[in-house]
């Protein structure tokens, strides 16, 4: 291990500090505080939590509920950050309840990690006394309310049956993967330029330029086919962002809060995609550039990390729309 101030990363770069024991256990503190809280921590070790959340086992899925529906949105960063720190290769995750109908039993002083869930609450309010127009004298008011719960991961939990779940693993060859992501991308119908040095998104010419594929080389955990699928991705979820797709701001020059909300978004987009498409995904070589100011957003607006996580979900779920 290889210590980095107050606290050390693994083997696989992962801060050891599970989101667990980061969120803490009062279950009455500000749920986005707390998250927040845990995704800064990793942040400010260098480390993020989407990247490289696959197990040696080969590249899974995003983790999964009981039933084998995938987690969606900032669930998904929380859970792989969790199973990074705490070296969990399966990727299914249940609530104490579940695991006992599934015929097992959590362990003793296993500790579980905090979910959420958006509930919508109605609130009626007496309508405006005023106004002799209305003729319905109760307005009601729908408020998005955050609810959080515990969940433990399959390797916390003893003598569960056949019939439980197991994690998903896209097992096909690195070509079969690269001939999916392929197709998934030419699906986009985006506009794709290979031209100089530089990765990006030309929203003038509602374009996505890369660098030629030979340009990519091999690293110790990704191919270069994998480094050129991963980045194109990433521009694909910036190429979501105009008004007649996903509508989002993307700022005006690097280092804006808006430029660094939208790098936010499309760097855990990427990552959604790259885990369901089975591409390993690495830290871009600007990856220190950036941390700054995620950092000050997230300080800034302890929401931001949900709105994030909730955009680049917007973003994978267009693109996985039929065309």
């Amino acid at each position: 291990m290889a210590t980095t101030g107050t606290f050390t990363k693994n083997d696989n770069g992962f801060a050891d500090v599970p989101m667990s024991k980061a969120l803490g256990t009062n279950s009455r503190a500000d749920i986005y505080q707390r998250v927040t809280d845990a995704i800064i921590l990793n942040l400010e070790q260098g480390v993020r939590p989407w990247i490289k959340p696959w197990t040696s086992a080969g590249g899974t899925t995003r983790p999964l509920r009981h039933d084998g529906t995938p987690y969606r949105g900032i669930n998904v960063l929380v859970l792989w950050s969790e199973a990074a720190a705490r070296g969990y290769a399966s990727s299914t995750w249940m609530t104490y309840r579940q695991a006992t109908i599934l015929g097992g039993q959590v362990r003793k002083g296993e500790q579980g990690t905090t979910v959420v869930y958006a509930k919508v609450i109605e609130r009626s309010d007496k309508a405006d006394q005023s106004d002799t127009t209305s003729a319905d004298p109760i307005a009601t008011t729908r408020i998005p309310v955050l609810r959080a719960y515990n969940v433990f991961n399959v390797d916390q939990i003893d003598g569960l049956s056949d019939t439980a779940p197991s994690q998903t693993l896209i097992s096909d060859s690195l070509s079969g993967r690269i001939e999916r992501a392929d197709a998934f991308i030419a699906t986009s119908g985006a506009d794709i330029v290979h031209r100089g040095s530089r990765a990006c998104y030309v929203p003038s010419a509602d374009r996505i330029e890369m660098p030629p594929y030979h340009q990519f080389v091999d690293t110790q955990t990704a191919s270069a086919a994998e480094g050129y699928y991963a980045t194109l991705l990433h521009e694909l979820v910036h190429w979501t962002s105009p008004k007649s797709r996903c509508d989002r701001d993307l700022g005006k020059r690097f280092g804006d809060n808006a430029y660094a909300r939208e790098e936010l978004v499309a760097e855990i987009g990427a990552a959604f995609l790259c885990a369901d498409l089975g591409i390993t995904l690495e830290p871009r070589l600007d990856h220190a550039a950036y941390l700054a100011s995620w950092l000050a957003v997230l300080k800034a607006d302890k929401r931001a990390i949900f709105s994030a996580a909730a955009l680049a979900q917007k973003a994978v779920d267009w693109l996985a729309e039929p065309r």
